[in-house]
């Protein structure tokens, strides 16, 4: 088993349909003197159609990670290539120019801050293709479409995000997500506020979206819940890409001392009895 000595994966494969290419990322936060690094030199790509859970304690990178690839900080340093359109050095319009495409789409941990609590379902999910300029009956057409993607009725159409549970408030963000038929979608611990029933729904209905060629980055600190779902893994330590390859390898055989102990903590990847139920709702997703 190969690893690449520079970016820390094993098997590099050269990717030429990458949605997403990370080359040496560095983000620094704060005055030149005192400055704080936050990523270092990470190297990613992400293909179409390919989940990659991006894995790491508090404080690793994974969300400032996120948040560069949104535009939401400043790269330091390196090179972020979105759907072939390199992103680094974009200014206000450029990036609101991206967004109104929806290329890049993403899901908060807590859905109450991505859905307008004043919005219906239905509102929520047409918003963002109106402000594509799809006429409003086609929207009502696709929003029903993505629904029913996300395994929810069309009867929830009319309520408020207040109205729903935690596990429908997350699948409608999904649904929002997915609608406008983004390249790219980031998922910022979507599954780690649910139960475990709602956990692994979510994470079946992420997996099927493979079939339609969108590239997911699965942010996460559980490597539990990722397992089931990613592709590959990516693992973060302060602030370095320590880790990366194929899900089933890493977990099998970690080569990194804090990839074993994450593999060691995950509760799901084990046999406590609380979470045996999930626990092999996990593993049959993670080979299939």
């Amino acid at each position: 088993m190969s690893t690449d000595a520079v970016s820390g994966t094993r098997g590099g494969r050269t990717r030429t349909d990458a949605v997403l290419t990370l080359e040496g990322l560095t983000v620094h936060y704060g005055a030149r003197r005192r400055r704080r690094r936050v990523l270092h030199d990470v190297n990613l790509s992400i293909a179409a159609g390919e989940t990659v859970g991006v894995i790491g304690e508090t404080g690793s990178g994974k969300s400032t990670l996120a948040r560069a690839v949104l535009g939401l900080v400043r790269a330091s340093d390196g090179s972020i290539v979105v759907d072939g359109e390199e992103v680094v050095g974009h200014g206000p319009r450029q990036w609101r120019a991206l967004r109104r495409r929806g290329v890049v789409q993403y899901v908060f941990q807590d859905p109450l801050r991505s859905l307008d609590p004043d919005l219906t379902v239905a509102d929520s999910l047409a918003e963002p293709l109106l402000v594509q300029g799809v006429p409003r009956a086609e929207a009502a057409t696709r929003v029903r479409a993505f629904l029913d993607r996300v395994r929810l009725t069309e009867d929830l159409l009319d309520r408020l995000p207040g109205e729903l549970s935690g596990g429908q408030r997350q699948r409608v963000a999904v649904a929002r997500a997915l609608v406008t038929e983004p390249r790219l979608v980031i998922l910022d611990e979507p599954v780690s506020a649910l139960d475990s029933a709602n956990r692994v729904q979510v994470l079946q209905i992420l997996k099927e979206l493979r079939a339609d060629g969108v590239a997911l980055v699965f942010i996460s600190h559980d490597l539990g819940s990722v397992a089931g779902v990613a592709d590959r893994v990516a693992v973060l330590y302060r602030g370095e890409l320590v880790e990366s390859g194929a899900a089933r390898e890493v977990i099998a055989a970690p080569q990194h001392p804090y990839t074993r102990l994450l593999v060691r903590s995950a509760p799901t990847l084990h046999s406590a009895p609380a979470d045996r139920a999930e626990r092999d709702a996990l593993r049959a997703l993670l080979h299939t």
